[in-house]
């Protein structure tokens, strides 16, 4: 009895001092405030970037968004140095846990590329190519993960794709989930494929480093089953560094070219992706290129776009226009002009309709009331978000329409005086 009397009483102190561990651990005055990974509004200013060589036009855009921090990284060549002056090189970096990986690979990785012999300048041999760019990931790979260990980097990681583009082929570059696409013919005829825990060639992978995929993630944490960086998850030391829960081994494919085609490529991050579809994105482009012409100016749409459909994350786009791809066509512009008219239109009748409702017109009820109305002329892809800031300043017009004329005209006393 004295034994059991014992027992109980361990637990009961046990017991206490658990609860006054958590009870301390929640004190206002001794928690530490954990950060947000996000910000109480979006940061829209954008980073935007073009330029031309030969026949291929680019245009990049960039915005931090709701994220607390802006973690992607680019690179844009549109012309490769020396004997690969007919070459380009594009990419995408999707930083997580911090930009430092991100951004050294935006700095470096086409260093590494461009060291193999088989970009030299000689004849193309694609095979050699592509060996040439696994070599590169696997390359900057090691050199970070000394240099981490040596200036003691933060735990960050990045995914990455990339093109690479011959007078030849189009090298297409993916470790990851960011994503790119090539638009031929009016149509999406190649996109890249995503790494991610639960796909099951790289689900064995990962068990068969001992990992597990929890919460379709890697031990319960990592979205994406192939990255640069992300040392913590590269440190099984019975398997070669392909074979790590995470891997550093890009997927590349190899496309010939057809110029008469071969409209655009799109690359873009993970933030792009979660609110458009690969032929949902590559329809939208299209269309706004018919309105402007520029890549530039159809990356920030797409931006604006994609923020108002809800991403929540880092968002960059490239888009690389060659020959083929579609101009500004006159008929694209009047459908937009009587797309935007008939909108205006409408939003002055929805105003006036919720005057004579409890609570009166708001913005948000306008957008309901719209998203509500089947409109087949709007963006493909893009839809109503697409053209909130048409839709804002129809509704400010009627707003200030209707406040002028509540407004009462002065008496004709008023006047004399």
């Amino acid at each position: 009895m004295a034994k059991l009397l014992s027992m109980a009483t361990f637990v009961r102190l046990l017991v206490a001092e658990a609860e006054r561990r958590v009870s301390l651990f929640f004190k206002a005055e001794e928690a530490q405030e954990v950060p947000s990974f996000f910000l109480d509004k979006p940061q829209t200013e954008k980073l935007l970037e073009e330029g031309e060589v030969g026949g291929l036009r680019y245009g990049l855009g960039s915005m931090q968004g709701w994220r607390a921090h802006m973690e992607d990284a680019h690179t844009a060549q549109p012309q490769l140095p020396g004997a690969l002056a007919g070459w380009a090189f594009f990419a995408v970096y999707d930083g997580h846990a911090g930009s430092t990986v991100a951004q050294f690979c935006a700095r470096h990785l086409l260093g590494h590329v461009l060291e193999a012999e088989a970009l030299s300048g000689q004849e193309e041999d694609p095979a050699a190519v592509k060996e040439a760019v696994r070599e590169a990931f696997l390359a900057i790979d090691r050199r970070m993960q000394d240099l981490s260990r040596a200036e003691a980097w933060e735990h960050a990681g990045t995914t990455a794709v990339a093109v690479l583009v011959s007078p030849r082929h189009l090298y297409f570059i993916n470790l990851g989930d960011s994503r790119a696409l090539l638009c031929r013919s009016a149509a999406v005829t190649f996109y890249t494929d995503d790494h991610k825990p639960t796909k099951p060639r790289e689900r064995r992978r990962i068990e068969n480093a001992g990992g597990t995929v929890v919460l379709q993630r890697v031990n319960g944490s990592l979205a994406v089953s192939r990255a640069l960086g992300d040392f913590g998850y590269k440190a099984v030391s019975w398997r070669g560094p392909t074979e790590q829960p995470v891997s550093p081994e890009p997927e590349v494919y190899q496309l010939e070219r057809c110029p008469d085609a071969d409209e655009f490529l799109v690359l873009a991050c993970d933030g792009v992706w979660d609110t458009f579809d690969n032929a949902g994105l590559c329809a939208f482009v299209r269309s706004r290129l018919c309105l402007t012409g520029s890549p530039r100016d159809v990356c920030e749409c797409v931006l604006d776009s994609c923020l108002y459909k809800g991403s929540r994350d880092n968002m960059t786009c490239i888009v690389v226009c060659f020959p083929a791809a579609p101009g500004v066509s006159q008929e694209a512009l009047q459908k937009e002009q009587e797309l935007d008219a008939s909108l205006e239109k409408r939003v002055a009748e929805l105003y006036d309709e919720l005057l004579e409702q409890e609570g009166g017109p708001n913005l948000v009820s306008v957008f309901q009331r719209l998203a509500t109305e089947a409109n087949p002329n709007l963006p493909p892809g893009g839809g109503l978000a697409s053209k909130r800031a048409v839709i804002m300043e129809a509704y400010q017009r009627a707003k200030q329409s209707r406040e002028e004329q509540e407004v009462p005209a002065p008496s004709a006393n008023a006047a004399s005086d």
